[in-house]
């Protein structure tokens, strides 16, 4: 992968799941509501001085959210720096 570049849509995994689980509360607060579900069915990853992550999310009923996740070098700390609402499962990261 170059760095800068977005790697191709991946199936979600445990550890970005985790992340995941991670931005819920702060996704929660920033769109004023209370997800059932949240669960991450695929993601792309892009390095910078760090990794960025957008994540697709299912939110129930056919909800789709996307968000994007910045976690900085040494890997620690985790910061929600986009989002996208109202999306469906055949929309694009």
């Amino acid at each position: 992968m170059l760095c800068g570049a977005f790697c191709e849509d991946q199936p979600a995994t445990p550890e970005i799941q985790q992340i995941a689980n991670k931005m819920k509360p702060v996704v929660e607060k920033k769109t004023h509501e209370i997800y059932k579900e949240f669960e991450a069915v695929e993601y792309k990853t892009q390095v910078v001085a760090g990794t960025n992550y957008w994540i697709k999310i299912r939110v129930g009923d056919d909800r789709y959210i996307h968000i994007k996740v910045f976690e900085s070098l040494p890997q620690m700390n985790l910061e929600l720096t986009d989002y996208k609402v109202d999306k469906s499962k055949e929309d694009q990261l």
